[in-house]
């Protein structure tokens, strides 16, 4: 295949690599965007299989055997409750391909180059290192975190923020050392020391940030996997891989920093430390003190959701964990049958990754028309009769209003509360993801239903007639 027809084939694929970030952003075309960048993806790798590669066609097809084995189990075996870690871990293989490009690019001494060239491309292999190690590490703890393998809770060292000043200075002084150590022969030293100090900043970055913040956490570290990917294709000479690279970094990075002002916070702060880093629970009140809590059986619920004319059903992750959607839906449609208005509230970090509650109502069949984010329906409130949390927490914890030295003081949620009448589904009276206390519950026009949500719901359903 002459380089033109690859050079054709490349643009091709990243026309598609457009359309398909274009139709992922609605879930109403989120389908037709998976197909584009499936399409993308396949003219990429036929044209670099028979364009480019010349010689280890065993290794090359293996190795697409092995990868392709591997996520098509993944696909068929993790739940959509699993989504949020498997993306993180992918992040991580994106991140270590970078690192091992890098020192395999480092080490290859038939790449003979000198003067200017040879600068560029050692610094080209320096920072595709470091934001691959840096990529590496942090999906690894942003998975343990979100499978719950380690304590979603901040880690907060004395001094961070000097110890994190400390690992940039040695970075950079460690940048000048390989690159004059390059041009003589040597670096080896400087660039694994430089490895190490990125893994470990990634392990303290994403360590020190808090439950609330994680989502966020997710779409800063899909934008870290395509700088480190970018990284590789200047390493490697690929445009595709330099252009694709660029795409994810900068659409991971508008999301992150969408989410950020969604959240009423800055993307630094985030870094620096996420919502629950003061360590404290939030009392109900101003005084500390929490009230009653009405509890309510599944009969009632089906009673009050028969007698309103306006419903709101804000789903968080305890949905995702009972894998209540498709009850959920189910009710959606009965009452809507019975023309009752029944609409969605999502919050742009309900879920543990951006998008969660979208994908899990889209699997479910939600009609699209009747889902709105936080700033589309917040105002409504109190025309609603009925709002509906099902096993969420922290986005609809009053506490980010009324107190003001809460950890999440400051945050925008979904004030069911204005409404007439909030019902909670949640198994207990345990906290959510950012370790916060919520007044919501201690509310007058508040009532629990405990239990799994999809339990509870399959009740609820029964008795709607």
């Amino acid at each position: 295949m002459s380089q033109g027809i690859v050079s054709i084939a490349y643009i091709g694929a990243t026309i598609m690599f457009i359309l398909a970030l274009g139709g992922l952003s609605n879930p109403e075309t989120s389908r037709r965007g998976n197909l584009y960048g499936i399409l993308g993806m396949t003219m990429a790798l036929l044209a670099t299989i028979i364009g480019i590669v010349s010689d280890h066609y065993i290794i090359l097809f293996g190795g697409l055997l092995i990868g392709g084995s591997i996520g098509m189990v993944l696909a068929r075996k993790v739940a959509m409750t699993q989504m949020p870690e498997l993306v993180a871990i992918l992040h991580s293989l994106v991140g270590l391909a970078a690192v091992l490009v890098g020192f395999a690019n480092f080490l290859d001494h038939g790449n003979v180059l000198s003067g200017i060239d040879k600068t560029i491309h050692d610094v080209e292999t320096y920072l595709g290192i470091l934001i691959g190690a840096l990529t590496f590490s942090g999906s690894v703890i942003a998975f343990l975190k979100l499978s719950a393998r380690i304590s979603g809770k901040p880690l907060i060292l004395p001094g961070k923020h000097w110890l994190n000043l400390t690992l940039l200075i040695g970075a950079v002084l460690l940048a000048f050392s390989f690159v004059n150590g390059s041009a003589h022969g040597g670096g080896t030293l400087a660039l694994v020391l430089m490895t190490i100090i990125s893994l470990g900043f990634g392990v303290h970055m994403v360590m020190a940030i808090g439950g609330a913040d994680m989502p966020v956490v997710v779409s800063m570290l899909n934008s870290y996997s395509g700088w480190a990917a970018a990284a590789t294709g200047f390493m490697l000479n690929n445009d595709l891989l330099i252009v694709v690279g660029a795409l994810v970094g900068s659409s991971g990075a508008i999301l992150s920093y969408i989410m950020c002002r969604a959240m009423n916070r800055r993307f630094l702060s985030v870094i620096a430390g996420g919502f629950g880093t003061s360590g404290g629970e939030t009392a109900a009140g101003a005084e500390g003190e929490e009230g009653e809590i009405i509890a309510v059986e599944a009969v009632e619920v089906a009673e009050m959701l028969l007698d309103s004319k306006e419903i709101m059903i804000i789903p968080g992750y305890g949905m995702a964990v009972a894998q209540a959607q498709h009850i959920v839906n189910d009710i959606t449609r009965k009452l809507r049958d019975k023309k009752i208005n029944v609409r969605f509230g999502i919050h742009p970090v309900a879920g543990r990754m951006p998008g969660h509650m979208n994908v899990l109502l889209a699997e479910a069949k939600v009609p699209y028309d009747i889902v709105f984010e936080l700033d589309e329906i917040n105002g409504d409130f109190p025309d609603v009769d009925v709002s509906i949390v099902i096993g969420a927490n922290d986005i609809v914890n009053p506490a980010a209003q009324e107190v003001p030295n809460s950890p999440i003081a400051g945050m925008p949620v979904l004030e069911c509360w204005k409404g007439k009448t909030t019902i909670v589904l949640k198994r207990s009276m345990a906290t959510g993801y950012a370790g916060v206390s919520n007044p919501l519950f201690y509310k007058e026009n508040t009532r629990m239903l405990f239990g799994d949500a999809k339990e509870s719901l399959s009740e609820v359903l029964k008795n709607l007639g």
